[in-house]
């Protein structure tokens, strides 16, 4: 027990051997493991290939430091010392008399060199700061960046609506700005001064002014009256953000009323899953592709498990949606027919935004929900 005891924690680094990756607890130990025929062996095999097992031993130091600098200090600027001594906590830890460096202060100064990290010496010592960013923080800082960059664009877009509601507003204006001109007063010493202010549609809006003090009760009499001035008042007030979602729920509708309810969805070469169980198990959400579509409603499906060819109707199909970076085929809508490429999947919401490959509009992208596209079956 009191062997285990000792062995279990970290001993002295001048009775570890390296290249045996053996710790020795006394002098005399050490002594005897060095007058051994393993050793020597290793001794032999270093001799032979001296630059090999330095580099190996280097690399491995180099790769366990940096990894805690990484992990625990990423972009923060720390003590190299309080680095080094998490670094030896571990018993069976490469040790820095096998690399190629002799002292702490070299592989800072390597550290600095390489451009990995950034480091300075103070009177308490040396600090280094960990600036090197792997793959995988490279990519997410690229995908936060391109979607800052998509939000950005919806930004503007609505700016440049509101600038061109501004100029057709300015041009629909019926007050003349050319009328009002600047001019310079001259006049005499003995010559009075008189104003004639013509307010244009003056008179107009007093009649109105006056029509609706009138008719205060008769408004509150007659309800339809009262819609109607509300109705004017809203459209007074609307934003151009309320215009521009006006305008999308109006396209929204004349396209639900162009679009037949019992839509035919199905088309060639697409694959499809069987959603009924009335054929059974056998073929119960099992896939498929659709080689011939017949009386619009139905399809002949050759199976993929047993190349079974079965005649079924398109509702005991569904779409099914592939991995991302597969093509799809679009079955219906402004886009069909066309092939494109599924970019993501929003589950949230049901739907996948996607790249048009094919058509006039190549390159477009666009979001559309699941029942609308599905998968592009190739042979």
């Amino acid at each position: 027990m009191a062997n285990k005891m000792k062995s279990k924690g970290l001993q002295k680094l001048r009775w570890y051997c390296q290249m045996c990756a053996k710790q020795c607890r006394d002098e005399n130990g050490f002594k005897c493991h060095t007058m051994s025929e393993a050793h020597q062996r290793q001794l032999l095999l270093f001799g032979e290939n001296t630059g090999k097992y330095l580099h190996s031993y280097s690399k491995d130091f180099e790769k366990a430091f940096t990894d805690i600098l990484k992990r625990q200090y990423n972009e923060k600027r720390v003590q190299i010392n309080v680095v080094y001594q998490q670094y030896i906590g571990d018993k069976e830890h490469v040790h820095m008399n096998s690399t190629c460096w002799v002292t702490l202060t070299s592989f800072v100064k390597h550290l600095g060199r390489t451009g990995k990290a950034v480091i300075d010496e103070t009177e308490k010592g040396w600090y280094v700061t960990w600036v090197q960013k792997d793959q995988d923080t490279l990519d997410k800082e690229k995908k936060a960046a391109k979607k800052e960059r998509m939000v950005k664009d919806d930004e503007e877009k609505v700016r440049d609506y509101i600038d061109v509601q501004i100029e057709l507003a300015k041009t629909q204006s019926t007050i003349d700005e050319s009328e009002f001109e600047a001019t310079e007063l001259l006049k005499t010493d003995d010559e009075q001064l008189k104003l004639d202010l013509k307010l244009k549609n003056f008179n107009k809006i007093q009649e109105s002014g006056n029509k609706d003090l009138k008719n205060v009760f008769k408004s509150v009499s007659t309800p339809s009256a009262a819609k109607e001035k509300e109705k004017v008042d809203t459209k007074r007030k609307m934003t151009a953000l309320e215009e521009i979602m006006a305008q999308e729920k109006k396209k929204k509708k004349i396209e639900e009323d162009k679009e037949p309810k019992d839509r035919c969805w199905l088309r060639e070469y697409i694959v499809v899953k069987v959603v009924t169980k009335s054929l059974g198990d056998k073929y119960y959400k099992k896939k498929g592709y659709v080689k011939e579509v017949i009386d619009d409603f139905a399809a002949l499906v050759v199976m993929n498990d047993t190349g079974a060819k079965v005649k079924l109707d398109q509702n005991h199909l569904e779409t099914v949606i592939p991995q991302e970076g597969r093509e799809v085929v679009i079955l219906w809508g402004q886009y069909e027919g066309e092939t494109a490429i599924l970019r993501s999947i929003d589950t949230e919401k049901f739907s996948a935004s996607l790249k048009l490959e094919t058509g006039k509009y190549k390159g477009e992208k666009l979001k559309l929900p699941y029942e609308q596209f599905s998968k592009k079956f190739i042979d």
